[in-house]
């Protein structure tokens, strides 16, 4: 069975950090380019970050750069974002998902929330 579990998320101050963390099973992980996307109600998902197979070529949402940070461990099969100087438009629903190509492999969510 193929899983993809989010973790981490939760309610934070502006410019705190967390870290999510996506803990995959069922497929080939090192294999899989992986992403991350998110979604705020009322809007339309968005891809945040995306990490190749090895882990050296990320890209970021230009609103994230320098802020979030994308890796992999291809050895426990999980995927990290740590999220820095939380803003409040941060504030949505994470997920995981494979990048690669006709791949439909996601995970479900977990809530992130950035307020004072």
């Amino acid at each position: 069975e193929v899983q993809l579990q989010a973790s981490g998320g939760g309610l934070v101050q502006p410019g705190g950090s967390l870290r999510l963390s996506c803990a995959t099973s069922g497929f080939a992980f090192s294999t899989h380019a992986m992403r991350w996307l998110r979604q705020s109600p009322e809007k339309r998902p968005e891809w945040v970050s995306r990490i190749d197979t090895s882990g050296t070529s990320a890209w970021y949402l230009d609103s994230v750069k320098g802020r979030f940070t994308i890796f992999r461990d291809n050895a426990k099969n999980t995927l990290y974002l740590q999220m820095n100087d939380l803003r409040p438009e941060d504030t949505a629903l994470y997920w995981c998902a494979s990048a690669q190509p006709g791949s439909e492999l996601r995970g479900k969510g977990t809530q992130v929330t950035v307020s004072s």
